[in-house]
């Protein structure tokens, strides 16, 4: 025999056992964090569930399947009979605050909240020497250092601190006008305005998702529409959006709705109302003529959306029962104003009437019993907390427009305040719309320390649970898959939110796990501080923050930044790099 030959079957034998030792090699595990078992999956685009599972490592998604094979888990939750999705996102959020104080963000992580979005008309930044000043003499109940000056500064500050959620942030178009103009009730000049132009550039570097308006506050309620679309566009140029709470949800509703049409036709950019509303009985018929603007701009190229809360009543300040003009200058010269008897009675007159132009929120409650007192500053003042300004006013034998004035005064503050403004049927038609995402207009609260010091609206604790629960699941006004599209993908896509708002592999890896037959909120005016239940499980990028219910202490929230950041080509660099 040839010796070649004589050793072909060993040779053989040996290829074949290498060929399987690479096979087993090639076959070994990937190790991930954590898989989800037996989930019913929404995957954020609005199509029928789908039963799989989901794997997670180094805080993004690294696959989804029907049924994981070649993957071990160094944990693994079995969510049979949940639902998984992607993270909520409240997309009107006033929780820098109360995330300063409290990270954990527990009224709203408890909802299933993934993401904070601040930057209604007002940002934490940019700031001057004499807005840092102003924030400061305004803190109420929670005080804490201004250790930034930008909007990007305050961002990673909240972020080193530590918070659960993910935040994120318009530039406020009111702190970009005070920044150059102050208080000033005046239109800016060209050199003015090209510099506030300049403010919203540097802030969509930073990391901004666009710019925000509310038009009925002073210093906002100043700025004109050419101002208001100058800025818009500015923001436009890095891919950033508008955001407004519209000069006016009531009487001058439908034009108010124009302008902001107005200003994304001709900034060239996404705009997006906040809290979508027809305010005061008169106007409850509007809401119809509104949703159909939206629709018919919608249809013709325009990239219009909004948001809602899920109540009828709105919660805000007296100042919005005051005329603009009395509030020029801030808070120390409108209370100056006030305590002129000549001014004051001016005052008291215009609170009477509808707003000739501005929103007249006090008049279009209909009744000062309609009107909630649930903020103060001042200690001698908290036991009216919870009080109307109607039974405040009978304590003090004045009138309700008299009571008004005087707790500005003594408060020296705006004073939180809630309105009776809407219908149940309009907030159930605009919840229908598929263009319409869910906001709290609220913080991020929890029911102990300085939280006890003044009440809140119970949208804070109930606003995204109220909607999967009440409105979803009870009065159908959405099915369950698209309700979760419009909390995670629909507001991502909006605002050119990278790897969030998804399941996909290679997503941001916020989920939440919760219950869709028992998710329910429990808050109300009478009392406001109970949390929602149903949500099981939240995890913020990758991390749980949510175990079976309670918080696990963990502060895993990132900056979430706009298009116009200039790190994406660094970050992208890293995670290439990474992988």
């Amino acid at each position: 025999m040839n010796q070649l030959n004589r050793f072909r079957p060993a040779r053989a034998a040996l290829a074949i056992a290498m060929a399987l030792l690479a096979g087993c090699q090639a076959a070994a595990p990937r190790r991930v964090d954590l898989v989800i078992r037996n989930a019913m999956i929404y995957d954020g685009r609005g199509g029928d569930p789908y039963r799989g599972e989901i794997a997670v490592a180094a805080g993004k998604i690294e696959a989804v399947a029907p049924a994981l094979r070649g993957i071990s888990a160094a944990r693994t939750i079995d969510a049979r009979g949940l639902a998984v999705s992607p993270g909520f996102m409240n997309v009107l959020s006033w929780a820098p605050d109360s995330l300063i104080y409290d990270g954990r963000g527990l009224s709203d992580i408890r909802q299933g909240v993934t993401l904070e979005i601040f930057g209604e008309g007002d940002s934490y930044g940019p700031l001057t020497a004499e807005s840092r000043a102003e924030m400061l003499k305004t803190q109420g109940d929670i005080r804490y250092d201004i250790p930034w000056t930008t909007l990007g500064e305050f961002l990673d500050f909240l972020a080193k601190k530590g918070v659960s959620p993910n935040i994120a942030s318009f530039v406020g178009a009111a702190t970009v006008r005070t920044h150059e103009l102050g208080y000033a009730n005046r239109a800016p000049t060209a050199a003015e305005l090209a510099r506030m132009q300049d403010l919203v550039r540097a802030a969509m570097r930073e990391g901004a998702l666009g710019v925000g308006s509310a038009l009925i506050y002073a210093p906002g309620t100043y700025a004109r529409t050419d101002e208001l679309t100058a800025l818009a566009r500015a923001a436009g140029e890095s891919g950033g959006g508008y955001i407004s709470h519209m000069r006016s949800e009531g009487d001058r509703l439908l034009e108010a709705l124009e302008e902001l049409v107005g200003i994304a036709r001709d900034a060239g950019v996404h705009a997006e109302v906040h809290h979508l509303k027809a305010a005061g009985e008169s106007n409850w018929p509007k809401m119809r003529d509104a949703i159909a603007r939206i629709d018919a701009a919608r249809a013709a190229g325009l990239g219009i959306t909004a948001n809602m809360y899920t109540y009828t009543a709105g919660a805000t300040g007296l100042d919005a029962a005051m005329p603009p003009w009395v509030q020029e200058g801030g808070i120390d010269a409108w209370v100056e104003r006030l305590r002129d008897p000549a001014i004051a009675q001016r005052v008291i007159a215009e609170m009477r009437a509808p707003g000739k132009d501005w929103e007249n929120l006090l008049y279009g409650a209909g009744s000062p019993d309609r009107v909630l007192l649930i903020g103060f500053k001042t200690e001698a003042l908290k036991p009216l907390t919870g009080k109307t300004l109607a039974e405040v006013a009978r304590m003090r034998g004045v009138s309700p427009e008299e009571a008004a004035i005087a707790l500005v005064i003594e408060d020296h503050t705006r004073v939180s305040t809630a309105y009776y403004l809407m219908s149940e049927a309009n907030v159930r038609l605009g919840l229908s719309q598929p263009w319409v995402s869910i906001d709290s207009d609220e913080g991020a609260l929890a029911p102990e320390g300085a939280f006890l010091a003044s009440t809140n609206h119970p949208r804070a604790y109930g606003s995204f649970a109220r909607f999967l629960g009440k409105y979803v699941r009870e009065e159908k006004v959405a099915t369950l898959q698209d309700a979760i599209r419009r909390l995670t993908r629909l507001p991502a896509e909006n605002w050119k939110l990278r790897d969030r708002g998804c399941l996909d592999p290679g997503c941001h890896a916020d989920i939440v796990i919760f219950d869709p037959a028992t998710i329910a909120d429990h808050a109300s005016f009478a009392e406001p501080r109970r949390f929602a239940t149903g949500v099981v499980d939240v995890f913020v990028n990758g991390v749980q923050v949510l175990a079976d219910g309670e918080h696990t202490g963990a502060t895993p929230g990132q900056v979430v930044r706009g298009p116009g950041w200039t790190g994406w080509r660094a970050s992208a660099a890293a995670s290439g790099r990474a992988r």
